[in-house]
């Protein structure tokens, strides 16, 4: 009789040592250690209770409270497209109720000190009104920049010609319903189109004519003995000679008229006093402030005061998933996790997969309580934030939360390759925090604060960025003023390379290496 053996069946479901279950076990490990739990907890109080401290001791001080200076109050203009503005300039002007065109040449720019600051502007310009904030579009000749035309404070169109501040150029707008057309012309024969701006809800009746305004030159300025740098603003003026204008179209009869549009915003000023002179020949203007999007604007905040605890949650959630790496090297239940999945690279995955899930949500959910917070206790102190659009707020909070988990990745990445807790936090440290604190501190020259936020982890922090850059604004865009050199989603990809390079190396030395 022959004897047959049968073959073993394991009773276990299959796919049951899955990845999906890998990752699964490294989760129970997670929630089963009661300190890992809480520490994950308490980077999102830190995150909130940062922001309680760093907005609520802002109070404008103008204002008895939210009572006498409600949270509406909006010293700086808000222009259509809802974003803060600075709308200061010079006005010589008339109603406009119609279709209708206005040319004049400009004899050019000029200062009384000498220099003039390369976004002076000096042009012409039609208005929905005189109020701050109000729809436009102007064609100009600036400082540095040639002849251009903008409209709605943050367009910018450069004209063909090469037009210079102290030589004269020949501007015109035409007006056709709501849209507006910009020319120049060297000769005032030969026109050149610069472009066509079309206004929504233009009124029939407009404001339009001639103006002149020289922004703020603003600059660094370190101090002995302190560490961080002050941002130093100094206003300019700036003076230009007009003919007299040529109006074609449904002009209102009567007499130009000068206004000092936005005068209230203007804190401070050097060389001529705003105003006009007429003569047969034409005006001659001069003005002071801008007409461009708001930046740097003082006592004005932005939604990254609210997340200034975001770094210190971070520390806690780079210490926790550092430990969830190292602390089977120092137990000895590395052997034991391995023994259970050979394949070693999964192990790493799945316990970088834990930590990112428990980081994003831990950050996520940090950042959608600690920014409407803040907000709330800044406006409620009377002080003005930059608007931010609902699609903004929500890629910062998103945002924060995928900084949080990268970063949290990239700590077990190091925790796997060095295999020492406080080796791989300091490492992780240094390569994201340290760089973040020294360029948002002014420790360092500017040049290098931006090569900081561009070649190492800190740059992720850009996700964070609501107020876009304007070439057309000179500030100086560095990271101790909420400006960062790459771009948000550019930012993040950089921290995320780091990232995937670390598990990379990691995974090498895992199997490599007797655990």
């Amino acid at each position: 009789m022959t004897a047959t053996t049968a073959s073993y069946h394991s009773d276990l479901p299959r796919g049951c040592d899955g990845f999906a279950q890998l990752a699964r076990a490294e989760w129970t490990k997670f929630r089963t250690v009661r300190g890992w739990m809480i520490a994950a907890l308490a980077s999102m109080l830190v995150v909130v209770l940062f922001a309680w401290i760093a907005t609520h001791q802002h109070k404008n001080y103008n204002c008895a409270g939210p009572t006498s200076c409600p949270p509406s109050h909006a010293p700086v203009p808000v222009g259509p497209g809802g974003e803060a503005v600075s709308d200061t300039y010079y006005f010589v002007h008339r109603t406009l109720a119609g279709p209708g065109s206005i040319a004049v040449r400009v004899g050019g720019l000029t200062s009384r000190s000498g220099a003039i600051q390369p976004w002076a502007k000096a042009g012409i310009s039609i208005t929905a009104s005189t109020k701050p904030g109000s729809a436009y579009a102007a064609v100009m000749v600036t400082g540095a920049h040639g002849a251009r035309m903008q409209y709605d404070y943050t367009h910018d169109t450069a004209s063909a010609a090469s037009g210079s501040a102290g030589s004269p150029v020949w501007l015109r707008l035409t007006r056709a319903g709501g849209a507006l057309t910009g020319y120049d012309s060297l000769d005032g024969v030969h026109w050149a189109k610069i472009r066509t701006a079309h206004l929504d809800g233009l009124p029939i009746a407009v404001q339009a004519g001639l103006f002149v305004t020289s922004p703020e030159t603003t600059l660094l300025t370190h101090q002995p003995g302190r560490l961080t740098a002050d941002t130093l603003s100094q206003a300019t003026s700036a003076s230009a000679t007009f003919d007299q204008p040529s109006v074609q179209g449904n002009w209102r009869s009567g007499a130009w008229r000068g206004e000092f549009v936005g005068a209230n915003d203007l804190t401070a000023m050097q060389g001529p006093i705003p105003g006009y002179q007429s003569s047969s020949r034409g005006f001659t203007l001069s003005g002071s402030g801008d007409i461009a999007p708001a930046v740097g604007v003082e006592a004005a905040y932005t939604a990254q005061l609210p997340l200034a605890g975001v770094f210190a949650g971070l520390i806690l959630l780079i210490v926790v998933a550092t430990m969830f790496m190292t602390a089977e090297y120092r137990r000895g239940l590395i052997h034991l996790t391995l023994a259970a999945s050979p394949r070693r690279g999964r192990v790493l995955a799945a316990k970088a997969i834990v930590v990112a899930a428990v980081s994003f949500i831990a950050g996520a959910a940090a950042a959608a309580i600690a920014l409407p917070l803040g907000e709330h206790l800044l406006r409620s102190n009377g002080n003005y934030v930059y608007p931010t659009s609902a699609l903004t707020s929500l890629r910062v909070i998103l945002g924060t939360g995928a900084l949080v988990a990268i970063a949290a990745v990239l700590a077990v990445a190091l925790g796997a390759a060095i295999r020492r807790s406080a080796g791989a936090v300091c490492a992780t440290i240094v390569l994201i925090v340290l760089p973040y604190i020294l360029a948002t501190a002014s420790a360092l020259p500017s040049s290098v604060s931006q090569w900081l936020m561009r070649v190492t982890p800190a740059a992720g922090f850009a996700i964070q960025q609501t107020l876009p850059q304007y070439h057309q604004v000179s500030y100086p865009y560095t990271p101790s003023n909420a400006f960062y050199p790459l771009s948000p989603a550019a930012g993040l990809a950089v921290v995320g390379g780091y990232a995937l390079v670390a598990l990379a190396v990691a995974s090498y030395l895992l199997r490599s290496k007797d655990a």
